[in-house]
């Protein structure tokens, strides 16, 4: 596998080309952000940690049926991806009431939901990500109805493998952000990343914070959380 020139750059990854048109290189940065980029620092760690995550996962979903784009780990920050068309939706699930939900709501983070939400959000960055429905996304064709109908799917079998593994972490999902693209005979496959970044894991015991949020809430031991987090997911995997 060669690499080749840069293809793009986003908050928290950068992703190359290789001598395979199909396969790319998504390289982890510890670079981090909040509050749609407004935001910015580092943690220290967080790349290895989130592409060492990201791929376990992923592997683990595949085994219980959802496709993804993952294809090989190269090493501590690098991992050979599936090229994919992104679909420019972030789908949100959540189990648990918090962060912009409480806010939007006026709901107290914890509150426990009788069945998981789903929410879509616009992916783009000018606009600020704002929350869309399915009809949105239709009259705008950043999916078929067929696609979103799929993609509605997998989430919620993300979210059912990813409760069942937490919880015998000690972890407790509360709620995550997936993205998803299209090979390029459309099919539709899991992308992106999952990880503390793009999930709030709380302590089943303590409900101590284990993600993003003492990041975006200057709550301060954001590289012990992660590293808790990944401790428990290498004891359990």
């Amino acid at each position: 596998m060669i690499k080749r020139e840069q293809l793009y750059e986003g908050k928290a990854k950068k992703v190359f080309m290789t001598d395979d048109p199909e396969l790319l290189i998504v390289s982890y940065k510890d670079d981090a952000t909040a509050f749609n980029g407004l935001k910015k620092g580092t943690i220290v760690g967080k790349g290895v940690i989130n592409n060492r995550m990201s791929n376990l996962l992923m592997q683990m979903l595949e085994k219980a049926g959802v496709p993804t784009h993952f294809v090989e780990e190269l090493n501590d920050r690098e991992t050979v991806v599936k090229k994919v068309s992104i679909v420019p939706l972030e789908v949100i699930i959540r189990n648990i009431a918090a962060g912009s939900f409480s806010k939007r709501f006026g709901v107290p983070e914890g509150v426990v939901f009788e069945r998981p939400t789903i929410e879509f959000s616009y992916k783009n960055d000018e606009l600020g990500d704002p929350l869309m429905n399915s009809y949105h996304a239709l009259a705008l064709k950043l999916a078929t109805e067929e696609e979103i109908e799929t993609i509605k799917r997998y989430a919620f079998k993300v979210n059912e493998e990813l409760k069942k593994f937490w919880l015998e972490c000690g972890v407790t999902l509360v709620d995550f952000k997936l993205e998803f693209g299209r090979l390029k005979d459309g099919t539709i496959v899991l992308a992106d990343e999952i990880s503390p970044d793009t999930s709030r894991l709380w302590d089943v015991k303590t409900g101590e914070k284990l993600d993003k949020d003492r990041f975006r809430r200057d709550m301060g031991g954001v590289e012990d959380a992660y590293a808790e987090v990944m401790k428990r997911l290498m004891e359990n995997i």
